[in-house]
């Protein structure tokens, strides 16, 4: 099955491309190159298996957004702990390097996450969309039949839509924002409602329809409507960030061929670069 719009959480695929390939996977100077050669190729086998006409990569300018902070203090408090590793900084540098050098559109906002420039392109294009991302808050732009999450697990990629929300969550397709928000997500620091577990989250959101509607509807302490307030408005992913839809393809591939020949070079990534054109060639 092929679809207008391929667009890539980079930051969530670099990160996985880091822990998937042996750090010992090193370039002609000794520096790792594990993530960068992980990363190209796996850009290359979704672009073969997902057969897309247009692609773009977004990408987390700011890792842990101060607006969300003051939302939530506590959101995705564990990258705080966490940081980026020093191994996997600068291949994130050469990553959208090459990524520019060969043509593939990429794009991060200041002081928004990947999650939101993909919702906003989403929104900015009326095509087929697939969004490849280890991010479950990008379910919440789950639309059938125009768009679904393609969803990393161990037995490879979930194909995640309205029915798969459903099945995962028992609340509608379209509702996994509240249902993260009831619940709470210790992924993303979200606490949740006191009491409220899984079923109770589903319940609600079945008998009321989601968390503007028990806003309005349900007997709530203040403190819980605000709690509600605030996290919808971290949960859900940006919509109208001002920014343009990419074009998504080239004319030709490399964009800027000496370049991407020093670039492989001096990484050691001439395969995966020559594997990344050759199906970006024959993309759509």
């Amino acid at each position: 099955m092929s679809c207008d719009w391929l667009l890539i959480d980079g930051s969530s695929m670099i990160f996985r491309a880091f822990y998937g390939v042996p750090a010992g996977v090193r370039g002609p100077d000794g520096q790792p190159i594990n993530a960068v050669r992980g990363f190209l190729d796996t850009l290359a086998r979704l672009i073969v298996q997902r057969r897309p006409r247009q692609l773009a990569v977004a990408s987390d300018e700011d890792w842990r957004p101060a607006w969300r902070v003051a939302l939530i203090p506590a959101y995705k408090a564990h990258r705080v702990a966490e940081p980026v590793p020093p191994l996997l900084e600068p291949q994130m540098v050469v990553i959208f390097e090459i990524l520019s050098a060969i043509g593939v559109d990429h794009l991060g906002v200041a002081d928004h996450e990947a999650e939101d420039v993909i919702a906003t392109w989403s929104a900015l294009t009326s095509g087929t969309v697939e969004v490849v991302s280890g991010d479950r808050d990008l379910f919440a732009l789950v639309e059938d039949p125009r768009v679904r999450v393609l969803y990393p697990e161990k037995g490879g990629l979930a194909v995640v839509d309205e029915a798969e929300v459903t099945r995962r969550y028992a609340v509608p397709g379209r509702r996994y924002a509240d249902f993260a928000v009831l619940r709470g997500d210790p992924s993303d620091g979200l606490p949740g409602l006191r009491g409220v577990g899984a079923a109770k989250a589903a319940e609600l959101i079945r008998r009321h329809g989601g968390v503007p509607e028990i806003l309005r509807d349900a007997p709530l302490p203040e403190a819980d409507r605000d709690y509600l307030t605030r996290a919808m408005r971290v949960v859900e992913p940006v919509l109208d960030l001002p920014i343009t839809l990419p074009s998504g393809r080239r004319d030709r591939y490399p964009d800027r061929p000496e370049e991407v020949a020093a670039l492989a070079a001096r990484h050691g990534v001439k395969g995966a670069c020559d594997r990344l054109m050759a199906v970006l060639a024959a993309m759509g």
